[in-house]
């Protein structure tokens, strides 16, 4: 019974070193696509800064010009 103990902490231990990692740039930047954000930089500037997403939009608007 204490082997089955040790190993469940054990595995609770993985499981929540696994939940607090930071997660890669990579995905950081596909977060931000669904958000509507370019990359992880553009969603950061919208959220903590002056910009609003609005550039990815006008992007959008001049290439089908």
């Amino acid at each position: 019974m204490e082997k089955k103990r040790h190993a469940l902490r054990k595995l609770l231990e993985a499981v929540e070193h696994e939940l607090l990692r930071k997660p890669n740039r990579k995905t950081l930047d596909r977060l931000s696509l669904l958000a509507g954000y370019q990359n992880w930089e553009s969603f950061q500037e919208a959220l903590h800064g002056t910009g609003d997403g609005e550039e990815n939009y006008e992007v959008g608007e001049k290439q089908k010009k």
